[in-house]
């Protein structure tokens, strides 16, 4: 098997020693969310983007964001790239521990009018983790779908680093599974390593914050972020045990490794909502 060790050991082990107690108390993921309340809408609507770089179980801490890079949409059945940057606006978001920037995005409902499925691709300012003295960088999708009519939520978008899915993102029930393709440059990443989150709490976009109440507890540590391999394929396979929202994301697969001088983790993240069946 590839060896694949947790950016922070494999960043450490190459650039700087740091103290135990640095490493236990950033055992969390990062994950950089692309939220709106829901995926599968019956018709077109205005959508609300809530954009944060947060750890989502716990609700924080929330880490400062730059201003995006990119932020678009490709629209339905093979439409144009839209540029969606004009649309974004820093925000002061509140998380369980702390209140940081973060951007919200009113997108018109004639944006995603047609039916079928919209691809939304946030490319974030690389993030500097200053316990680590190294960036982060995650690539981030989240899929919306008008009308139950299916489209190119399976067509990779040639992004640097991206988690392909082989199961729609939008329409899954609760205790199914989902199955993606992690790619760099548009190969597949075998044993790429692999951290699950489960959004743990309610998300107001109205008033910018995270709710104070968790959905579940923790029994231990390691249960709040989840961690597994791709297969020898790239493949990698999750299953979803509670309705709500789950973030994948595939680690330092990026080719480039370093940014303004320091060690680079390119990730990508892939967001997938599941629904109870009542």
């Amino acid at each position: 098997m590839k060896s694949i060790m947790p950016i922070k050991r494999r960043l450490l082990q190459a650039f700087a020693p740091v103290t135990l107690g640095c490493l236990t108390g950033a055992a969390q993921a990062h994950f950089q969310m692309v939220y709106i309340d829901e995926t599968a809408l019956p018709r077109a609507d205005n959508l609300e983007f809530a954009l944060v770089f947060t750890h989502p179980f716990s609700g924080g801490p929330t880490m400062a964001m730059g201003e995006p890079l990119d932020f678009s949409e490709i629209s339905a059945h093979g439409g144009k790239k839209i540029d969606l940057r004009k649309y974004l606006r820093p925000v002061q978001w509140q998380s369980r521990d702390n209140r940081v920037t973060a951007y919200r995005a009113s997108i018109p409902r004639n944006l995603v009018r047609s039916l079928g499925d919209h691809i939304f691709v946030l490319e974030p300012e690389p993030y500097l983790e200053t316990e680590e003295d190294a960036y982060i960088q995650q690539f981030t999708k989240l899929i919306v779908n008008v009308g139950g009519v299916p489209g190119d939520w399976a067509e990779p978008q040639g992004l640097p680093v991206e988690i392909q899915p082989l199961s729609k993102p939008y329409a899954n029930w609760t205790g199914g599974v989902f199955r993606g393709v992690v790619l760099a440059d548009g190969k597949p990443v075998p044993f790429a390593e692999i951290e699950i989150e489960y959004i743990n709490h309610s998300v107001d976009v109205g008033k910018n914050s995270f709710g104070k109440k968790d959905y579940v507890t923790a029994p231990q540590a390691s249960f709040k972020a989840l961690t597994a391999y791709a297969d020898s394929q790239g493949i990698v396979t999750i299953g979803l045990p509670r309705a709500g929202w789950w973030g994948i994301a595939a680690l330092d697969i990026g080719a480039t490794k370093t940014y303004q001088g320091k060690p680079l983790s390119q990730d990508a993240v892939l967001w997938v909502q599941a629904k109870d069946m009542k």
